[in-house]
């Protein structure tokens, strides 16, 4: 079964990481902006990074017939530095006509902090101005349904982006319910310590359904799996869920919300 990776950082992954994705039946990836292990110093390091997303990585993962997609911000624990963030922020609209670009992400909080906020709706506003979509780092571990709480609040409050336009991240079984209540596509991250795993994935569709919600992997420079995806396709297996059901939540759900974005072009296999 082919399947869609919506979220995985893959320019901290060697490139023995695609072909085991097209082994797996990984036909796209896209890739939030993140940190990217240390807090850079200038805007120029960013200009440099989206030029690395939008120019070199496609043609990285095109080797390997795995289509690459994007997303751009400043992430949200490097926002704290609120000068920067605006100066990040202003040189965005120049990536956005990249044909690989699918909004503005992976922004939200991290320690819920002022600034995190501020830089926050910033974003929003632009994705507002611009029409983009939006995909939405919520925070870890204690952080997370106050933050969860206050990124629905904020995303309600600038009133001009559809919520159908937004997908949150790394939803857990205490915050799946509030985002999907909002009107918003969630994000499953299948990551092996401070979010989901397989199991507890396959919990909450089991509970919640397959509308709206997608699983991903997050696999970046830490301890994480490019094959987690698969592996919550074989935990739904092994519950006796069918195959098109699981096609829903890995394929089709992710191709849907990546098509509202005019730059999408529908030339994936159809997955069957």
């Amino acid at each position: 079964m082919n399947y869609i990776d919506p979220h995985i950082h893959m320019i901290s992954r060697v490139t023995d990481d695609y072909e085991k994705l097209a082994h797996m039946g990984c036909v796209a990836v896209s890739e939030p902006a993140f940190w990217a292990g240390f807090d850079r110093g200038s805007a120029a390091a960013f200009h440099d990074y989206f030029r690395q997303l939008t120019e070199y990585e496609p043609k990285r993962a095109a080797q390997f017939g795995v289509r690459h997609f994007c997303w751009l911000c400043i992430n949200a624990k490097e926002a704290e530095n609120v000068s920067l963030s605006r100066e990040v922020i202003a040189m965005i609209p120049e990536f956005l006509k990249a044909p690989n670009v699918l909004g503005i992400g992976e922004i939200g909080l991290n320690k819920n902090t002022a600034n995190e906020a501020t830089i926050f709706q910033e974003h929003l506003e632009l994705a507002a101005r611009h029409e983009e979509l939006v995909l939405v780092h919520t925070p870890h571990l204690q952080d997370k349904y106050k933050g969860t709480r206050m990124i629905l609040d904020m995303v309600k409050e600038i009133g001009r982006i559809p919520p159908e336009r937004v997908i949150i991240d790394h939803v857990e079984e205490h915050t799946v319910g509030p985002a999907l209540a909002a009107g918003h596509w969630v994000g499953m991250t299948l990551y092996p310590t401070t979010k989901c795993t397989p199991q507890r994935a396959a919990d909450i569709v089991e509970r919640y359904g397959a509308e709206r919600i997608c699983v991903n992997s997050a696999a970046d420079w830490g301890v994480s799996s490019p094959s987690a995806v698969p592996a919550f396709m074989l935990e739904m297996r092994l519950r006796g869920h069918s195959e098109e059901l699981i096609r829903r939540v890995v394929y089709d759900n992710p191709l849907a919300f990546f098509k509202q974005c005019a730059r999408w072009k529908d030339a994936l296999p159809d997955g069957r």
